[in-house]
């Protein structure tokens, strides 16, 4: 699991992710300077660090680098929200606790991911106690609510 970005890695980041596409120092720099006052050699070395890091690879480009992202900004996201839940010593109060701080769309982005996934979840083996003949003949299969999917 990747620690969570300090501010100016989210930062680059971000428009690494939003551009998604490869890009040079110099391109996020000149974004960068729009909201702050930065340096070319800190953009370089925070960039050149995502790189060590595994956040970005790289091509050269000339005399430069271009850099691309290794994964998605939904990805990182996921691994936060993963690796929190998994510290705590009680998974199921969290997520009670993390739900109730949704607002109505971030639960209506749940309850859409929810029926994705769970239209990529096997269905569960029978029974043991259903008899081989039984299944084979179908007796007790009619009208069951996965009909149709």
């Amino acid at each position: 699991m990747p620690r969570q970005l300090g501010e100016l890695e989210d930062a680059v980041m971000t428009r690494v992710w939003q551009w998604n596409r490869p890009v040079t120092v110099r391109e996020v720099l000149e974004d960068l300077q729009q909201e702050r006052s930065i340096a070319y050699t800190t953009v370089m070395t925070v960039m050149d660090n995502l790189h060590q890091k595994g956040w970005v690879r790289r091509e050269v480009d000339g005399r430069a680098y271009r850099y691309t992202a290794v994964s998605t900004r939904a990805a990182y996201s996921a691994a936060l929200m993963n690796e929190a839940w998994s510290q705590s010593d009680n998974p199921a109060s969290a997520l009670v606790a993390f739900f109730g701080m949704m607002s109505s769309e971030q639960r209506e982005a749940l309850s859409d991911a929810i029926r994705i996934v769970g239209h990529n979840i096997p269905e569960d083996p029978a029974p043991p106690a259903e008899s081989a003949g039984d299944r084979t003949t179908g007796e007790g299969d009619a009208g069951t609510a996965d009909e149709g999917r």
